[in-house]
């Protein structure tokens, strides 16, 4: 089983080192690094080269979620995908050997690890992260899409890895794609009648402080894509789930202290859920008119 660490890039500078040191650290230390970089400023390219990693640049108006990391993967050796994003860290030297052990069944296809807020998150942040990525890891297949919703397609690429040959039976990440490609990929191998797995002994720190305006525009993102993807998944509607989550984090919010962070908390979600149903609204008019 051979291993490739695929890292989209644009102005990594502050985080390759460290990332691709911890790489090389690992237990099972992958067979390549291939870091598709777009167009940046900072040194990047350089700094990716004389760390060892394969380069690929594209012009930066070109990359797109989907295509990009499509792209990649057809570039890369490995019988095994692994995908990264620059500002996710592996938490200790056994990464890639923990989110590639559920590989060992022959039936599944894909892999999402744990993000763990790093520490210097808003304590919301942290316990979303947490309510998300819980301690406890799972294998599931389609008959859990009724049960889990949406969650049965929470895979995300800010850790992921893929067997390629699942991956190139179902034709690779839709492209092109601004977001999601993750979740689409997921529901795509569940339909085919893969596993995919959750292995939380695999964590990453990762995390965002996003402006509230962010966080809108990133969920009208999401939303359309959402909306115009709905039946590939199975029409899975993410409002329980989300209730579920505010809930859980308000509860911990509130148990710890952090009074003031529940305010904080509940403008980021109002401004999540704007995003998403605006977002949704504008791809259903967008698609009348097809």
């Amino acid at each position: 089983m051979t291993i490739s660490v695929i890292i989209p890039t644009c102005n990594a500078g502050e985080y390759l080192q460290p990332l691709l040191s911890r790489l090389r650290e690992q237990t099972l230390p992958p067979d390549e690094i291939l870091v598709v970089d777009s167009a940046s400023t900072d040194g990047t390219v350089a700094l990716a080269e004389s760390l060892g990693a394969r380069v690929i640049s594209i012009p930066r108006e070109s990359f797109d979620h989907g295509g990009t990391r499509h792209m990649a993967a057809m570039e890369a050796r490995g019988d095994i995908l692994l995908f990264l994003t620059q500002d996710a860290m592996p938490v200790d030297d056994s990464y890639i050997r923990q989110l590639t052990a559920p590989f060992q069944d022959e039936t599944v296809a894909a892999v999402g690890g744990r993000q763990v807020a790093r520490e210097d998150a808003r304590p919301f942040e942290k316990e979303v992260r947490a309510f998300n990525y819980p301690a406890e890891s799972r294998v599931w297949d389609a008959s859990a899409i009724s049960e889990r919703g949406v969650k049965a397609f929470f895979i995300s690429d800010v850790c992921a890895a893929y067997r390629r040959s699942a991956y190139e039976a179902v034709g690779g990440f839709r492209r092109p794609l601004m977001t999601n490609e993750d979740m689409l990929m997921a529901a795509a191998l569940l339909d085919a009648g893969f596993k995919l797995a959750y292995q939380a002994e695999a964590a990453v720190y990762h995390s965002h402080r996003f402006t509230l305006s962010q966080e809108y525009r990133r969920n009208r993102l999401i939303g359309r894509v959402l909306e115009r993807h709905s039946a590939e998944l199975h029409h899975a509607r993410e409002t329980g789930e989300g209730l579920r989550l505010v809930k859980h984090v308000l509860k911990q919010l509130f148990r710890k202290g952090h009074v003031l962070e529940c305010f904080a908390f509940c403008m980021n979600c109002g401004a999540r859920l704007l995003g998403n149903r605006v977002g949704r609204r504008m791809e259903r008019k967008a698609m009348e008119h097809i």
